[in-house]
């Protein structure tokens, strides 16, 4: 379905902050996954599968655990996800997705993120339909088909199989993502998974021009710096990718 393009972009299109930023963003993540499906990581599939993500971005041990603790205490923070959509400098499309304990504060800062950079903040909807919200799970191989007898087996409703350079990936829905990654790390237990994420795939491209590449930075390094911000995703193609 040609999306092997996009899958490339993913370090792109998702920008990582600085280890603070990481280890923050895990941190309440963790805790917001802990505190709604249980800390214990046995019986939570969507916390396990969060820690061993963290452990492979390299977080320390007692970070996760800090957020596992917090999350078995009485009271603590309410996190709510919150997404914010708009246009971005060169006119590139834009989701961000938030966890915050106070909307007026998170909406304020990333408002102004887009006000300080003349870029313009949407409504709700206005460019999530023009990215895929897919489960991606990828790792090196070539065996595809062994790949889709392995869903099919577990009946695992995917999207596509794809091969290409030496990478296998498999493109679900998000309601498959847990059924999906099981099915394959039972059938192939062996394998490491280099891409395994919940994130927008973008259908179309927006090329960035060389004069909009200072105030696109800008516009990443101050939502990177928003204490609420946990991922941002955007279809930019930066001139030295194009």
């Amino acid at each position: 379905m040609g999306r092997s393009f996009e899958v490339r972009k993913l370090s792109m299109a998702k920008t990582a902050g600085q280890k603070s930023k990481l280890y923050s963003k895990y941190g309440k993540q963790l805790y917001v996954v802990a505190k709604n499906g249980g800390a214990e990581p046995s019986a939570n599939p969507a916390l396990r599968s969060l820690i061993e993500k963290a452990k492979r971005d390299q977080v320390p041990s007692h970070v996760i655990e800090k957020a596992l603790e917090k999350a078995n205490g009485v009271g603590g923070e309410d996190y709510v996800p919150a997404r914010y959509e708009g246009f971005g400098p060169g006119g590139c499309s834009v989701i961000i997705d938030c966890l915050t304990d106070n909307n007026n504060r998170t909406i304020t800062d990333v408002r102004n993120c887009f006000t300080k950079t003349g870029s313009k903040m949407g409504a709700p909807g206005s460019v999530a339909h023009s990215f895929e919200h897919l489960a991606i799970l990828s790792f090196k191989g070539d065996n595809a088909d062994e790949v889709l007898e392995a869903m099919l087996t577990a009946e695992v409703d995917v999207n596509d199989v794809e091969c290409e350079n030496g990478q296998v990936t498999l493109f679900a829905p998000t309601t498959e993502y847990f059924k999906a990654r099981n099915a394959l790390l039972e059938a192939m237990p062996k394998v490491e998974l280099d891409v395994d994420e919940i994130t927008f795939v973008p259908q179309t491209q927006a090329e960035i021009a060389a004069d909009d590449m200072p105030m696109f930075e800008k516009f990443m390094n101050m939502l990177n710096e928003c204490d609420d911000v946990q991922e941002i995703y955007h279809n930019a193609i930066l001139p030295s990718q194009g």
